[in-house]
């Protein structure tokens, strides 16, 4: 290779200094690489393109400015990610051309491209944003029935003592959320019987009539704990190993609410209100409460006749398991071959962590398998034919289980300090629990509950500390706005992000067709209480007909925890695009 080593030769000139450059050596331009640089430019008809798999974008137009030159030009496009093509229409000799990019198999998201124009010697560049979107596809096939309520729950102890009277807003936000069979723990000192033959109602009734004052009307009362006397030396181990001594008690409670009371140590108690309490909950997570399964098929078979003979219209909850490992496997396979008594309701609780430091994607992927934990209990359930029409509820579910204990420390994590885990009302939860709802509902569960009304921001609707509400509020309200008390048709439904992308599709007979798009993608591995990933969804629905009128409304970030999110009127169409910035979810109410 021969070597060329340029000459500068410097002459002075009227006491400047000129550099005389070799023939062909230019000072440049942008983009350029000739001596005069490119003698055109061009601008693209628009700065991003969406597409989606199997699909096409539409046609992005590239316009041609010259400034001397007539030669042909070529463009390219560069940068995309795999399984997206492009199909350029270089300008040629004219002033215009295209590009057209098509989506067999992107993995969705934004992706940076550069589109060139050159006329062989000169070249100029224009960036293009490309969003790589997921289609959902809801078929005409009906998948089974879908028959989901929300709850919520409130627990009742000398911690939330006097919450109603605190905050006045609260009933009637209840009344606004309309929770079904709105579940009350009782524990602590709100248990109201403190001795053999003495009771106190107050702090219980100071949180329970207001709730049998609400719109519900209906609420469940968990016998969670018996009267602190009943145990040994304040274990968890009963005095009376038959549970007599607590069927006794319980039946007290239900002459109380439902009767017209009863009387102990020369004194009547009785219910201020008439509404009585027809849905009762068996002890609180036995599993994790010291009464192992054997036990609490014995307790379950004492208290519910005991307390059926006060009232034979009572309807009855049974286990209420914490769910952790294999406890599903350990507690319902004895009790379905061992209970005797009536049993209309079999319960289990759900939480994704019990570690504030677990990322957002090991929290979301634990959703699906709360979906196995409930087709599980179902096909336990099977092997008893008194219990194939039981239901299941999910009657505490919540992002994390840890609570702040002695000194200011982790309950879960020994060693830790506690530190509140806002997922339970940020837009995380926006994303969460639709999420959760849409999987444990195809799976059969017909009531999912949050744990619980009041609370701080990881647990709460209803912020007990400001009196305000939280976003997690809203999430349950249209949740059971929408798909509230009836029986729906579960509508085929797919999406190409499957893992990130939750689509849920129903339709009753006659009426409206709801499609709900939960947006659960994870930004980054590590994020904890992060924004989540965007996602663009075109959501076909051209195999449902044609629809007149649409309606949506989007849950994210972006919404007010003050006054929720409002719906939007919207052009129906046989495919409708969607986008969510983040974790969230949308719902799209056609008809």
């Amino acid at each position: 290779m021969v070597a060329f080593r340029v000459v500068m030769k410097a002459k002075r000139v009227f006491g400047l200094i000129l550099l005389a450059l070799p023939a062909g050596v230019g000072c440049g331009s942008s983009g350029g690489t000739g001596s005069s640089g490119p003698q055109f430019a061009f601008t693209l008809g628009g700065g991003t393109a969406t597409d989606f798999p199997g699909q096409s974008t539409a046609a992005i137009a590239i316009n041609v400015t010259r400034s001397g030159a007539k030669g042909s030009l070529t463009a390219s496009v560069t940068g995309m990610p795999e399984g997206v093509t492009a199909q350029v229409q270089s300008p040629g000799s004219g002033n215009s051309g295209s590009i057209v990019l098509s989506d067999s198999s992107a993995t969705p998201g934004s992706y940076p491209l550069m589109v060139s124009v050159t006329d062989g010697t000169n070249s100029v560049t224009q960036p293009l944003a490309l969003n790589a979107g997921v289609l959902a596809t809801v078929g005409q096939n009906v998948a089974g029935t879908f028959q989901e309520s929300m709850s919520t729950s409130f627990q009742v102890a000398e911690w939330n003592a006097g919450f109603f009277q605190s905050f006045p807003t609260a009933q009637p936000e209840l009344n606004t959320l309309n929770p079904q069979h709105t579940r009350m723990q009782v524990m602590s000192e709100a248990i109201p019987q403190t001795g053999a033959s003495t009771w106190d109602f107050s702090m219980l009734d100071g949180t329970l009539q207001p709730i049998l004052a609400s719109s519900d009307q209906s609420p469940e009362f968990q016998v969670a704990y018996a009267p602190a006397f009943m145990y040994v030396n304040g274990t968890t181990n009963f005095t009376d190993p038959t549970f007599q001594q607590f069927a006794g008690y319980a039946a007290n409670l239900v002459r109380y609410y439902n009767t017209g009371g009863f009387a102990a140590g020369g004194t009547q108690y009785q219910s201020p209100s008439s509404t009585p309490i027809r849905y009762w909950g068996i002890y609180n997570e036995p599993n994790g409460n010291g009464i192992s399964a054997s036990e609490y098929v014995q307790m379950y078979n004492t208290l519910v006749p005991a307390m059926q003979a006060v009232d034979p219209t009572l309807k009855f909850a049974a286990l209420e398991l914490s769910d952790y490992g294999n406890e599903e496997q350990m507690y319902v396979p004895p009790f379905v071959e061992g209970v005797t008594a009536q049993v209309d309701v079999l319960a289990t609780h759900f939480y994704s962590s019990c570690n504030q430091s677990d990322s957002d994607a090991t929290v979301m992927a634990t959703v699906p398998g709360f979906a196995s934990g409930v087709q599980y209990i179902y096909s336990q359930l099977a092997t008893n034919p008194k219990l194939t029409k039981v239901p299941v509820w999910i009657l505490e579910n919540n992002v994390n289980a840890d609570y702040e204990g002695a000194n200011g420390m982790s309950t879960c994590n020994p060693g830790q300090v506690f530190v509140d885990d806002h997922r339970g009302s940020s837009a995380f939860f926006a994303a969460w629990r639709p999420y959760v709802f849409s999987q444990v509902g195809k799976a059969g569960a017909q009531a999912l509950y949050h744990w619980s009304y009041n609370g701080d921001p990881q647990y709460g609707e209803f912020n007990n500390s400001s009196g305000q509400l939280q976003l997690s509020y809203w999430v349950d309200y249209w949740l059971g706005k929408y798909f509230g008390q009836g029986q729906w048709n579960q509508l085929t439904a797919t999406s190409t992000d499957e893992g990130n992308v939750e689509v849920l599709a129903v339709q009753q007979a006659g009426g409206a067709t709801l499609v709900m798009i939960v947006d659960h993608a994870v930004a980054s591995p590590s994020d904890n209480n992060g924004a989540g990933a965007p996602r663009t969804v075109l959501v076909d629905v051209s195999a449902l007909g044609t629809f007149t009128t649409a309606k949506q409304l989007t849950l994210d970030s972006t919404t007010s925890p003050t006054n929720g999110p409002a719906e939007q009127t919207v052009t129906p169409a046989p495919q409708m695009q969607v986008t969510l910035n983040g974790y969230g979810t949308t719902f799209l109410t056609l008809q």
